[in-house]
């Protein structure tokens, strides 16, 4: 129902209710009806409390269920639900992504108002709490430090250069982001001055505040961009300016910002020290954590978390440097590497798990390096993953997102320019999943049914039920082949266009990467070799198999296709989203049907190198043939809703480009020598 004309036929009410015992961003609803006139009441155990439970109801007006709206009460299952934001400040003060066209694209974004307020809004109203914003050194872009004032950099900077051309320049470490003809012809895309630097994010973080969203800055380190080398500054660890900078830096930023909640380190990844973890923790309590220490003095009252992620360092010295530390200190930890969607239960934790304790708690850095363009969806793999996460004794809370690309304005899709001019946030692209993860990691609880409604809502012409289905379908298939076709970092695999960096990894994966490949640890699933040996050996197998796998991607790209054939005869042609969702499910079905046939392909050309059977090669063949009608098919479809794009992990993404790639397949598979040896294994980044 909706809202009568008759204000006394429903009454709401919102409180908060503070309670000695009350959790946190807890609320309860309650429901009477007296005399002809309902009345619900929400009681907040504080204003977040209060804020969800008034989303709650707003959301049964919006779908039409208020009247069985029923007395309830909600607590987070999990405290802090965040977002990993690699933030384009300037080019002279780059994150890790800023070699990208979606970074060069966004810098103007990250200093408008109505950029932060549309992204915060939207992460209150999924329940997302934390935002995290990753810089390799934002200090010149954010702060003004008395000791060293002619650091702070004033107005915004981009790079008019072309990124493309020189892509083999830059590494995959952060030393190779900012170089010096990046600066050659630079666009001055905003004016602004310090001050005024300082009071647009102190506004950021009171809006964020406003809304329940504690902020936080993460960085790498050793890097001195934007420095530009004054007063002696570099980024040696012996360098005692630069310790003192540092210090100073982290001081001011704590000072300069009452909202900011904590900070994130990283022992990494451009700290060259001989001394190893001890020599890093000395230089990283030095530096932050006497330079929060120096703030916390002068602010006594002050709270300020102190996040420090397990990269390129160990717990031990870790716990011995940072005993000291005057405030809450956690960890942090690469959940799933760079791809959340692959395993609903990764294991990579497990060794470290056990030395976390409910004093020291851990975050989940969960890295989505798997889907830059398309829209996700599948409530089953979103609870799991979820629900197999640690334990409140040991998990601090999450923050989800890319290294690869930016979770700013759309520059990515064709037609995401909406009124008044202005591109809509990727956010309002893939809005369902951001549904999914937020609103699952407050209530995992929430059916299947709940997100039904929520999509019926937004797409009332189709079957609702075959487009949820159609959802889970199309959101299958990349996590299948990512368990199967396993590249650990960014780097390694990015299944969308099939790609790797082309000189420190693999380039386009061929049929011979996917038949010498490895699987992903802890999942379960054979490789070719594996499977073959196995099979040999005439040993039991209960692991899924390449055949299983291929077939489990045959079903998914099959059922997709179906549905979204069926859902198009009914979708109204005035909903533009739902045109572009039903795009994005059958681009990601002839994906799956691309990836199952170079599977079956994979499979005979091991046969055939392993026993010269020409019936093998033949099958390789024809297998591979019909891979290249199902990638031409995809390109198309990709191609339709989205532009190339210049990647900062893997390089130009351009999917129609890749076409010729996946036709040479074909010819690796005619002019195979049986008996080849497998190719030496690269090392990792």
């Amino acid at each position: 129902m909706t809202l009568r004309d008759d204000a006394r036929a429903t009454h709401i009410s919102i409180t908060i209710e503070k309670k000695g015992n009350a959790t946190a961003q807890s609320y309860g609803i309650r429901v009477q009806n007296e005399n002809g006139r309902r009345t619900i009441t929400v009681r907040g155990a504080d204003a977040t409390g209060a804020m969800y439970g008034g989303l709650d109801v707003a959301e049964a007006i919006r779908m039409g269920t208020l009247d069985a709206l029923k007395d309830s009460d909600h607590t987070p299952h999990i405290e802090r639900r965040g977002i990993k934001f690699n933030i384009p400040l300037d080019v002279r003060t780059p994150s890790y992504s800023d070699n990208s066209t979606s970074a060069q694209a966004n810098i103007p974004e990250i200093w408008s108002m109505d950029f932060w307020h549309e992204l915060l809004d939207r992460m209150a109203r999924d329940r997302f709490n934390v935002l995290t914003l990753w810089n390799l050194h934002p200090f010149p872009s954010i702060v003004k430090v008395p000791e060293y004032p002619k650091v702070a950099l004033d107005d915004v900077w981009r790079t008019t250069a072309d990124l493309v051309k020189p892509f083999d320049s830059f590494t995959t470490l952060g030393t190779s982001v900012l170089q010096p003809w990046m600066l050659e012809k630079p666009e001055v895309v905003k004016r602004i001055t310090m001050e005024q630097k300082i009071a647009f994010w102190r506004e950021v973080m009171d809006y964020a505040n406003d809304r329940g969203i504690e902020v936080y800055w993460f960085t790498w380190n050793v890097f001195t961009f934007g420095t530009g080398g004054q007063y002696g500054i570099t980024d040696a660890l012996d360098n005692a300016t630069t310790r003192d900078y540092f210090r100073k830096s982290v001081r001011e930023t704590v000072l300069t910002y009452p909202r900011l909640a904590g900070i994130g380190i990283t022992a990494g990844e451009n700290m060259r020290e001989s001394g190893g973890a001890k020599a890093k923790e000395e230089w990283l309590w030095a530096t932050y954590g006497e330079g929060i220490s120096d703030a916390l003095k002068i602010q006594p009252e002050r709270k300020f978390r102190l996040i420090h992620r397990l990269h390129e360092t160990g717990l031990t010295p870790i716990l011995e440097q940072w005993r000291g530390y005057p405030g809450t200190f956690e960890f942090s930890y690469k959940y799933a590497v760079a791809h959340m969607y692959a395993s609903r239960a990764p294991t990579f934790i497990k060794s470290v798990l056990p030395e976390i304790t409910p004093e020291h708690r851990t975050w989940l850095t969960v890295r989505n390096d798997d889907l830059y363009s398309f829209r996700w969806g599948d409530p089953v793999f979103a609870r799991d993953f979820i629900n197999n996460m640690p334990g409140p004794d040991k998990l601090a809370g999450y923050y989800m997102g890319p290294d690869g690309y930016i979770w700013g304005r759309d520059f990515l899709s064709r037609d995401a320019v909406g009124e008044g001019g202005r591109r809509q946030l990727v956010w309002d692209r893939q809005w369902f999943s951001f549904n999914l993860w937020g609103r699952l990691s407050y209530d995992p609880s929430l059916p299947d049914a709940h997100f039904q409604r929520v999509l019926g809502a937004r797409h009332p012409s189709v079957s609702v039920e075959k487009l949820l289905a159609a959802s889970q379908a199309s959101s299958r298939i990349i996590p299948q082949v990512t368990r199967y076709n396993w590249g650990s970092i960014d780097v390694h695999w990015y299944p969308e266009a099939n790609l790797s960096h082309p000189k420190q990894w693999k380039g386009f994966y061929t049929v011979r990467h996917f038949m010498e490949g490895n699987t992903m640890p802890g999942e379960n699933v054979l490789s070719i070799s594996a499977w073959r040996e196995k099979l040999s050996a005439g040993k039991t197998i209960t692991a899924q198999t390449p055949p299983e796998v291929a077939a489990a991607l045959e079903r998914d790209a099959d059922t997709t296709l179906r549905l979204v054939t069926e859902l198009r005869q009914q979708a109204a042609a005035t909903d533009k989203e739902l045109t572009l969702t039903l795009g994005d499910y059958e681009a990601q079905g002839w994906l799956g049907r691309y990836f199952a046939a170079k599977i079956r392909g994979a499979m005979d050309l091991a046969e055939f190198n392993a026993s010269a059977d020409a019936a093998a090669k033949e099958s390789a063949m024809k297998h591979l043939e019909n891979a290249l009608g199902h990638w031409k098919q995809y390109a198309a479809r990709y191609d339709r809703q989205y532009t190339p794009q210049l990647l900062n992990r893997v390089g130009p993404a351009d999917i129609p480009a890749l076409t010729a790639k996946a036709a040479a397949d074909i010819e690796i598979v005619r002019t195979w020598k049986p008996g080849t040896p497998p190719l030496p294994r690269k090392g990792k980044k």
